[in-house]
This record gives structure tokens, sequence and C-alpha cells, in this order.
């Protein structure tokens, strides 16, 4: 397996270096990219205005979406004290993963600097080198004079990589574009958001009155990268039935963009919503995330970013139903159970039944949700079982 490693600041991660992960994952015909953002460069010196550590590991992890093969970012380097070394970042991953070709992927800079590293003998030895540059780059003759000297010096395995989507722009122009409210073309839908909602590198902006476009970036950046085209997918399905079954068709979007905002939190995060925000839980609801969810990130959709008692309503009840529920909250309960992406037996019956009735959408879906927990031995919701009961009598249902 070849296995890309593309290390870097990351502060922000934008499309430039996007651009370059998925050129060598295509030439080199990569299995796998590993972004893995640095604790302290032992070549330069970071910004007063870069983000923490963490916060650029988050970016580089909403960034991944966008790469066109698998991809997975690293802590390791994070998780060192002291300056990040190549050298020492690849005996940890030659150890994880001691059969796999590695490939060292870098820039024009970097690969002039190499004999410079700290121990490149070693960095040579653990992985092959792969450098970006262009066939008309000014550079392109002292990189390749680089390629035979390393060559020499190190029995590197070297390769020069096109980039023919090459983004002009450093991370240090664009930190100073967004301080001045500009530089989002550079940057992915989530990893913009993030910045917006972390307030990065002078962004100031009012979460509780955000563009639509801007609470979209917002609400993305909140996901696990594989959970955003889900998101997407229950908004536009909650615009359609809102359409149809005459619902606000803005505050359907907004509650199917938000209604998996807290969704990736852990156990111990969601409890420390619920004590921030003065929720209370049965006990059900205490030991199951997939419960937590809907009632976390309604708060959040009010408290953060100001929405609608009718919006933070549909989230809230978007995973359980209830009785006597509101046209928008039926939208956005079925529009989460059949948007594009889902697929499992059953779901093109429902599907059907949602576009020709909603109540009677309402009702198998309550079904095909309580059979599913029965066969799986879990405990069904008091909020499932009487929401069911409440749409079985009004459908005349025994």
């Amino acid at each position: 397996m070849k296995i890309g490693i593309y290390g870097g600041t990351f502060d922000p991660i934008h499309r430039g270096h996007l651009a370059a992960a998925a050129a060598a994952a295509e030439q080199l015909q990569l299995d796998q990219l590993v972004l893995i953002p640095d604790h302290v460069p032992p070549h330069k010196t970071l910004s007063a205005s870069s983000a923490l550590p963490q916060q650029r590991l988050d970016m580089a992890v909403l960034a991944t979406a966008d790469l066109p093969c698998k991809a997975e970012v690293l802590d390791l380097e994070l998780q060192r004290q002291g300056k990040s070394y190549t050298s020492d970042t690849l005996r940890a991953l030659h150890q994880r993963w001691p059969e796999e070709e590695l490939w060292l992927l870098m820039g024009t800079d970097m690969f002039l600097s190499f004999h410079t590293w700290h121990e490149p003998e070693v960095i040579a030895q653990l992985a092959s080198l792969a450098a970006f540059s262009r066939s008309a780059d000014p550079h392109r003759r002292e990189m390749e004079a680089q390629c035979r000297y390393l060559q020499k010096t190190y029995g590197a395995r070297t390769v020069l990589l096109d980039n023919p989507h090459l983004v002009e722009i450093s991370s240090t122009q664009l930190r100073q574009a967004l301080t001045e409210g500009k530089g989002r073309e550079y940057l992915t839908e989530p990893v913009y958001g993030y910045i917006l909602r972390k307030g990065l590198y002078g962004t100031q902006a009012d979460l509780r009155h955000l563009s639509r476009e801007d609470l979209q970036a917002a609400a993305l950046s909140c996901l696990k990268p594989k959970r955003i085209r889900h998101v997407l997918g229950t908004a536009a399905t909650a615009v359609e039935l809102a359409r149809r079954y005459g619902a606000p068709e803005e505050a359907a979007w907004q509650a199917g963009i938000l209604h998996d905002c807290t969704k990736k939190l852990e156990l111990d995060e969601q409890l420390e919503l619920c004590c921030r925000y003065g929720l209370e839980l049965d006990d059900l609801q205490r030991q199951a995330l997939k419960l937590q969810h809907a009632i976390t990130g309604a708060a959040v959709a009010r408290e953060v970013f100001g929405m609608s008692p009718e919006v933070v309503s549909a989230i809230r009840w978007h995973t359980t139903g209830r009785p006597e529920m509101t046209v928008l909250e039926k939208v956005i309960y079925l529009a989460d159970y059949i948007e594009p992406s889902r697929d499992f037996p059953g779901v093109e019956q429902l599907r059907q039944t949602v576009y020709e009735d909603l109540d009677r959408g309402m009702l198998l879906g309550l079904e095909m949700t309580i059979e599913e927990m029965q066969e799986r031995g879990s405990p069904v919701h008091q909020d499932t079982l009487r929401a069911r009961d409440w749409f079985a009598e009004k459908e005349g249902v025994k």
C-alpha cells in the first residue's frame, strides 16, 4: 500500500494544500493520504495570530472531506513536546506501517533545503521523497539538481510532481485576508465555518445573525466529514417536503442544516452542554448519544445560532418524534430519515409513503424505528412509543 505523508503547520489548511495533496494522490497512485499538523515547526516561528494546535488539527480533519482518496489526520506531532522533527514522525509511522511504502510530500522550498533538515539520512531511509514542481517553474533545474544530489548523498528515492491546480496564496497571506473579511474562496466550506465559529484570525462573526451561506458553513464545521453529505441531503429534502406540505421553507432548511450540530460530541461533551444550558435528561437519554444530540442540538441552535422556537422544536424532536407534531417537526423527522444518501431495507417504500401522505409517512417511519430498535435489543424511548400510538390512532390503525 502506498501512503502519502503530508505535514505542515496548516494555519489554516487551504485549497492550495488540498490541490497539492490531490495531485500527489493521482500521480503517485496513493492508496491513502495522511495529514500531520506540526506542533512546533523547526523551520519557522508561529505567528501570534496562529490558531491553537487542536484548532489546526480540527480544520485539517474537516478538510479531508474534499480529498479524492482515503485520508486521515494524525495528531502524533501535537502529542510530542518540542520541535516537530520529520525523522521522529517517520520512525513512528514506520512502526505503525512497517510493510507499507511511505512517500513524504513537500513543496519546493522544503525540498531544496532538505539537506539542512534534522537527520535527512534517516528520513531518506524511511520514506521516498516527492516534491511539487511545475515544468515551467524557475526552480525546475535547481529541483532536478537537488534530486541528483539527494540520491547520491543519501540514497534517496525522489520524484518531482506536477501541481496543475496550484493555488497562489500562502497561509500568512490568507490569515491577513481573513482579518480583512476576505479569503473565503481559498478555504473549504467547513474550514471557513470553523474559523467563523471560533473567531480565528481576527474574524468577528455574529453567530446569531449569520447569512444563509455562513450559517451553512458554520453548521458543516460542527460535523465529522462523513456526515456532511447526510446533513446537506437532509436540508434539501426538508425544503422539498416543506414546499409540498406547507411548512415554512427557510425554517425547514435551517432545522435541516443544524439538526446534527452536536452529533459528533462524546458523552462527556453532551452532558457538559446539558449542564451549561440547564437541560434535564431522563435515565434512557443519559445513556443514549442518539437521544442526547437532538436535545443538545436544539439548545445550541437556540443559544449559539439564534434560531426561532419553531426551528429549535423541530431539531429537538427529529430523533424520537412526539404526539401532535407540527408540520415542520414532521418534515425534519422524515427528511432526516429519507434524504438521498440513506440506504436501508424499506427506505424506498418509506420515501414513497412520505411523498404521498406526511402522517402515514410518520407512522411508517416510527414503526420502522421501533422494529429496528427491538431487533437490536435496544430500549425504545417513551416519546417514540407515544408518537407511534398517536399517529396510529389518527390514521385509524389498531
